[in-house]
């Protein structure tokens, strides 16, 4: 199958004879790339290569048709686990479930459309600009798409890269940002010079020195350049990841232990399951503590683990004697939050505002800190404009509809500055920068991903923890109710990962690293600089179109 017709036509020339074919290839080779299906990591180089070439020679509908092919041959693969969240937990039929995949898969494509209709025009015009413009425009969309509608930064081209050390110390400079952009880089280099050698080929033999010229001009302004700074960043991969290396060996340490209590998301919130939860975590917490020669200082449980009132009841007794005063140790557990709005009647439940917490507690039994949730997950934790649409049913009733928290200071705990991240929250670089930037020395993530099921999603969310840990050089402790539980070094490596749906805990000695990284000072900025820096090539290119 192929587009038709001509430039002025909008659509394809002779370029590229398969561009569809190509469109599904880009499609395909991102999904193998991604962590939890193949997460086959050294395709993510090559993935967006049939893409670039199959938009060579099109024209903007052209472009726009095979941008969205990729993009949700992508985003339907890679979220398919929307339908699992939305039809077992949220109890929505499939009629439901599967149409709105797919309208969030299309929304992530516009972004890829919108990629590939500028690349596109850019071909046309200077195809060495390519090489520069087509990772700045790729991260400036990943950054648009950030925060645009309330943010949702899924697995962007650079977790693809989470398991391989020596490919992700730059961080700590740019961020993942940084990594997708050597990515984009070198899938566009790689499709320049695969333009080069196609048109050496297939040219003419009177048209071979405008070919060398053509060549050379390539070598000059795109290939050589790019190649240098590609080797640029792999050099200073291989030597951050030697001085971290030390760093951490020099530094003080913690032992945490992080818990995994596995409760069955349709039993988390019933009445009847709240002592026997408290009782299952003090059980695998005890058993943390006994299996060590000295006992964890801070023992970590997962995100609501706690599923009542932190208070005068017999839940939060059965707590403070069955772990804090009998373990002697400091916990860190969610649990939610209620408190009246100033001014509100105390009969009037509209002045009651909920907060998904996290509790720091001492080991006397008190309450040495809390944190609540900054970043709510959309028609999850609270509906946009809930003021005039009613709740959608049975996925958020028995979460309600959460307020959104304030910033805090890191919550202090035996030599330890806790920034806290709740779930969905370790998506967002600038929380865990902005919890380093008050002097946080750790950095720990609870999370709930029950909702996923057994699919790729717990991976994927666990992929992307691991840049938190590096962006900022913090150590990163994770305990998720039913998987995956882990920690994470200043370097990013995953240690001690749990299996999903199984109880689980784990013991680890964490550095405390207290220096901040390039990327905590300024480095954040680096999608909004990506973003800016592809506008004047786009508008150069734009206005010699209306020249011609």
């Amino acid at each position: 199958m192929t587009v038709r017709g001509g430039p002025k036509a909008g659509e394809v020339k002779s370029g590229t004879s398969h561009p569809v074919w190509l469109a599904l290839a880009t499609g395909g080779l991102l999904f193998l790339s991604f962590p939890g299906a193949a997460g086959f990591w050294p395709v993510a180089w090559v993935a967006l290569v049939p893409l670039l070439l199959a938009v060579r020679n099109a024209g903007p509908g052209a472009a726009a048709r095979l941008g969205l092919l990729a993009g949700m041959v992508h985003y339907v693969s890679l979220l398919y686990w929307i339908i699992i969240v939305l039809g077992r937990y949220g109890s929505l039929p499939l009629w439901v479930s599967a149409p709105a995949l797919l309208l969030l898969a299309l929304y992530m494509s516009s972004y890829l459309v919108l990629f590939s209709v500028l690349i596109a025009r850019i071909w046309k015009h200077r195809e060495t600009l390519v090489v520069w413009v087509a990772p700045l425009l790729w991260v400036g969309l990943d950054y648009a798409r950030s925060f645009l509608f309330s943010g949702f930064p899924w697995q962007d081209l650079g977790y693809s890269q989470y398991s391989v050390l020596l490919l992700i110390q730059i961080a700590d400079l740019a961020g993942h940002f940084a990594v997708s952009f050597l990515i984009v880089l070198v899938n566009a280099l790689t499709a320049l010079l695969l333009a080069l050698w196609l048109a050496h080929r297939r040219g003419a033999p009177e048209r071979q020195p405008a070919l060398t010229e053509r060549r050379r001009s390539a070598w000059f302004y795109a290939i050589f350049p790019a190649l240098c700074i590609t080797a640029g960043i792999f050099g200073y991969n291989l030597v951050r990841y030697r001085q971290v290396e030390q760093v951490i060996a020099a530094s003080p340490h913690m032992k945490i232990g992080v818990v995994q209590g596995n409760i069955e998301q349709d039993q988390k919130w019933s009445p009847a399951m709240r002592l026997k939860t408290v009782e299952i975590y003090a059980a695998l917490s005890e058993q943390a503590e006994a299996g060590e020669n000295s006992p964890p200082e801070l023992l970590v449980w997962p995100e609501t683990a706690l599923p009542f009132l932190v208070g005068d009841n017999l839940y939060f007794h059965t707590l403070q004697k069955d772990v804090l005063t009998k373990q002697k140790t400091w916990l860190l557990a969610g649990a939610p939050f209620y408190k009246r709005t100033p001014g509100k009647n105390t009969t009037d439940l509209d002045g009651i505002l909920a907060y998904n917490s996290a509790y720091l507690f001492t080991p006397e039994g008190g309450i040495g800190g809390r944190y609540d949730k900054q970043h709510l997950v959309p028609f999850g934790e609270y509906v946009p404009f809930s003021r005039y649409l009613p709740l959608p049913g049975p996925l958020v009733e028995s979460i309600g509809n959460f307020s959104v928290g304030a910033p805090v200071s890191p919550l202090s705990c035996q030599g330890a500055a806790i920034g806290v991240l709740i779930c969905f929250e370790s998506i967002f670089p600038a929380l865990a920068r902005d919890w380093a930037d008050r002097g946080a020395n750790l950095l720990v993530n609870i999370t709930n991903d029950a909702w996923f099921g057994a699919s790729s999603a717990p991976w994927q969310h666990l992929s992307m923890a691991v840049f938190r840990a590096v962006e900022n050089r913090r150590s990163l402790a994770r305990a998720a109710n039913t998987g995956v539980s882990a920690f994470i070094t200043p370097l990013g490596k995953i240690q001690g990962a749990s299996p999903l749906f199984q109880p689980f805990y784990r013991v680890e000695d964490v550095a405390l690293l207290q220096e901040k990284t390039f990327f905590t000072a300024f480095g954040h900025y680096f999608g909004l600089l990506c973003l800016l820096g592809s506008i004047p090539a786009i508008l150069l290119c734009r206005g010699r179109q209306r020249q011609r």
